[in-house]
């Protein structure tokens, strides 16, 4: 399939935009300035300014004389920058393939998209409308290579659509401006009498080199596609993306279900085949007012089940806005991993952890009460009881060894432990009794001590005496005394946990 671009130009970008925010501009002479050697020179004017002779580069002050009434702005670095990402992601409805192209356009990648609106005529029609809807004055242009395809936007007076392979006898009566040279590279070409590029395209490559350099040969070639030309998208392409076109617009919750369960299922089938499943997912809708939304999930394990995926989604449906209605959706699956081999599962006794039962089960709780809510703990190699278990979101790591079994501990640890009155009959025994918030309680039983020593490897912390103590309410308690700084000092005692 052949290449084929769109170059928009966007002839009064500054001053459109400025219309489309003051109403009472449209119809009044606009012009943007910008500081230049201590003067305020003219860099960006609307039609009406243009028709009463404003031009850039002239001085504010002079354009104050021949233009009354004219409205002075002043420009913003950037600012056309920051309109132009705007509108190319308005022009992702057209393509995924969009790149912002400096001062004053965008250039898109519409290979094999053009047939979404019924051809290249009917595809250009369609943006042009609605961005002159919108308040923008354009012109587009449409070729095999991105150099044609600009130079026709801003120079060509018809023919905007070129046939394919029809750049040489397209770039010809236009002026070498169209090829995008430099300033200093059109003025030597114009004193030569170089006023069309039809004047030394058929020179040969190294005449044109040496006496115009690479620069210029590149630029030529590159237009009539001999030289190679990359497009740098303003967002990075997803492997695994999927996009429906509504041929009219959707507004109510059961066709848009319908809408988004048959997108996600053709992404599924893609994943299945090549052995994957997705861990996370992106849904974009682009309403036709110019105005988009997202939702977007995430997985604990690789999944290329239908149902699971779309319910996932569905808990967000109230989220989505149409509007006056949705036109497209866009399913993009950023993170992929490779799926488990369910046959193997079917000689597997109870599911594990990692497992797809478990995962979605997680999956749909996470999608409720938010997933940093889950927590999965593992064992580590550790005595602090406050270290021995660690904290993970991976559903496939391995614990590096296995919870104790021979030891007693409480369903619930205080982090940090916090401390309490205790009194002891010696220092070595369990204390009679305790003050913890402004409460005591009589111990009636005891069980221990359990002396666990710090990792003097880590830090030097001396060692804890830990009980099991018993109050006369009947509740269990996990304390612990401290070893004495000095010798002569009197241990303290903290509470680390209860039991059930």
């Amino acid at each position: 399939m052949p290449k084929r671009f769109v170059s928009i130009w966007f002839k009064y970008l500054l001053t459109d935009r400025e219309a489309i925010r003051l109403k009472s501009l449209r119809d009044v002479p606009v012009a943007f300035t910008e500081p230049d050697h201590g003067r305020m020179m003219v860099m960006a004017m609307n039609n009406h300014a243009e028709n009463c002779g404003v031009r850039p580069g002239m001085a504010a002050a002079d354009v104050r004389v021949i233009a009354p009434g004219i409205q002075l702005f002043e420009n913003k670095a950037g600012r056309n920058i920051k309109l132009l990402k705007g509108l190319a992601e308005w022009c992702l409805r057209y393509t995924p393939l969009v790149m912002v192209d400096p001062p004053d356009g965008l250039l898109l990648d519409v290979t094999g998209c053009t047939h979404l609106k019924g051809g290249e005529i009917e595809f250009l029609k369609d943006m042009v409308s609605r961005l002159k809807a919108l308040g923008y004055t354009i012109r587009p242009g449409m070729a095999d290579t991105i150099g044609c395809a600009w130079a026709v936007a801003r120079c060509a007076e018809s023919g905007l659509i070129v046939p394919p392979g029809g750049q040489r006898n397209a770039l010809m009566p236009l002026p070498p401006f169209s090829l995008r040279l430099s300033l200093d590279l059109l003025t030597k070409l114009r004193e030569l009498g170089f006023y069309q590029v039809g004047s030394f395209i058929h020179l040969p490559k190294s005449v044109l080199k040496r006496r115009f350099g690479g620069n210029m040969v590149l630029r030529l070639y590159q237009a009539l596609g001999q030289e190679a030309e990359f497009l740098l998208p303003l967002k990075e392409p997803v492997p695994y993306s999927e996009r429906v076109a509504l041929l009219e617009p959707i507004r109510t919750r059961e066709v848009i279900e319908t809408t988004v369960h048959a997108l996600i299922d053709t992404l599924c089938k893609r994943l299945y085949g090549e052995g994957l499943g997705l861990r996370s997912a992106v849904l974009t809708y682009l309403r036709i007012d110019g105005k988009s939304g997202q939702l977007s999930i995430g997985t604990n394990h690789p999944s290329q089940r239908t149902d699971h995926i779309f319910k996932l989604f569905a808990l967000q449906f109230d989220q989505v806005a149409p509007g006056l209605g949705i036109e497209l959706f866009i399913l993009d699956a950023p993170k992929t991993e490779s799926a488990s081999d369910k046959q193997n599962l079917l000689w597997n006794g109870k599911p594990a952890a990692d497992s797809e039962e478990v995962a979605e089960l997680l999956d749909n709780v996470g999608a409720r009460v938010g997933k940093d809510q889950i927590h999965r703990y593992l064992p580590q190699e550790h005595h602090w009881p406050e270290r021995v278990a660690g904290n993970t979101t991976d559903l496939t790591e391995k614990p590096e060894s296995d919870w104790p079994e021979d030891k007693i501990r409480p369903v619930q640890l205080l982090e940090p432990p916090e401390p309490i009155e205790a009194m002891a009959l010696t220092p070595d025994y369990a204390p009679r009794q305790f003050v913890y918030r402004n409460e005591r309680h009589i111990i009636v039983n005891a069980d221990g001590p359990e002396r666990i020593g710090e990792e003097w490897w880590i830090e030097d912390g001396g060692y804890r005496d830990y009980y099991v103590a018993e109050d006369e309410q009947g509740m269990r308690y996990w304390l612990f005394g401290t070893a004495a700084d000095q010798p002569g000092q009197t241990r303290r005692w903290f509470i680390h946990g209860y039991f059930p």
